[in-house]
């Protein structure tokens, strides 16, 4: 089965924004610490799909044997997130940007695993190989680091939540086969705010001299934009096609952070940085050309 050509082109756009996005946590992060960021993003993402499932008339509320399921990927999703925006606060943006955009890496492999018919193949084993290739050599710089930085244990704090990240990603695929994708996705933003909220108010503090339309806007852009419409929009996708698939189409999200990052906050464009992004990038789009969509029932 083909992949219509709107769905590739939501596929591009919601990896593009999301190569965005861990240049907007580092905007965000200025004033607003790791878990306020991440209690305020879902908070607003939340509220976005509240809005969208009432217009949409859609049951909110999960049924008796939903639960179990959703606990297991809010715990997934807070983890994961938590790490993200540590790991984000001590790296560089560029750098965050190409080891989240990693996460299909990890995606392939779970799903391997976990989805029935979406099994590697030579050549996904190959884009994946080129594409881990690139995240090494971002994570080392091109060299062996002598001892642990600041940056390296961020980079390998971001590491860790692409891992889950891609995880996350494939549980999510099996819950909506069976669940309707507003309420896993919303439901793994309400189940996380009481953690996010707790965790902020006893161990971070809002920077409010700091507090300004940029973090503000930065902050708007991760609830609406990616808490909100790209999680919508790429739950709809991977249920409806390979998983592997729609993960996939990551290979633009490196090359969108990088620029980004040189753009809005200054970050420069190093050797291994520049060769990791395109490994990474070259990578996925074998993986992307490898991966056969999966057919409907």
């Amino acid at each position: 089965m083909q992949i219509p050509l709107l769905a590739v082109a939501l596929a591009l756009l919601i990896h593009i924004l999301w190569g965005g996005n861990p240049v907007a946590v580092k905007m965000g992060l200025v004033a607003f610490p790791p878990l306020w960021s991440a209690f305020l993003r879902f908070a607003i993402g939340a509220l976005c799909i509240m809005i969208w499932a009432r217009f949409n008339r859609i049951r909110i509320w999960p049924d008796g044997r939903e639960w179990p399921g959703l606990f297991v990927l809010a715990l997934l999703f807070t983890t994961q997130i938590a790490m993200m925006n540590l790991g984000i606060n001590l790296t560089s943006g560029a750098s965050a940007a190409v080891m989240t955009a990693s996460y299909p890496l990890f995606a392939g492999l779970f799903a391997h695993f976990m989805i029935a018919g979406d099994r590697l193949t030579a050549g996904k084993v190959a884009g994946l190989l080129i594409a881990f290739f690139g995240v090494g050599l971002v994570l080392t710089g091109g060299r062996i680091p002598k001892e642990l930085s600041k940056a390296d244990l961020g980079d390998l704090i971001i590491l860790a939540s692409t891992v889950l990240l891609g995880g996350r990603m494939i549980f999510t695929a099996r819950l909506v086969s069976n669940m309707d994708a507003t309420r896993v996705v919303l439901w793994q933003m309400l189940l996380s705010l009481g953690v996010f909220a707790a965790g902020a108010a006893m161990w971070e503090e809002i920077s409010w001299g700091e507090v300004g339309w940029l973090p503000v806007a930065a902050l708007a852009y991760q609830g609406i934009v990616i808490a909100g419409l790209a999680f919508m929009v790429n739950t709809w996708l991977i249920k409806r096609y390979s998983p592997s698939v729609m993960v996939s189409f990551g290979f633009v999200s490196p090359l969108s952070g990088v620029l980004l990052s040189a753009l809005l906050l200054g970050d420069a464009l190093t050797w291994d940085l520049a060769a990791g992004t395109a490994f990474v990038g070259v990578g996925l789009f074998i993986l992307a050309r490898r991966a056969r969509a999966r057919p409907q029932g």
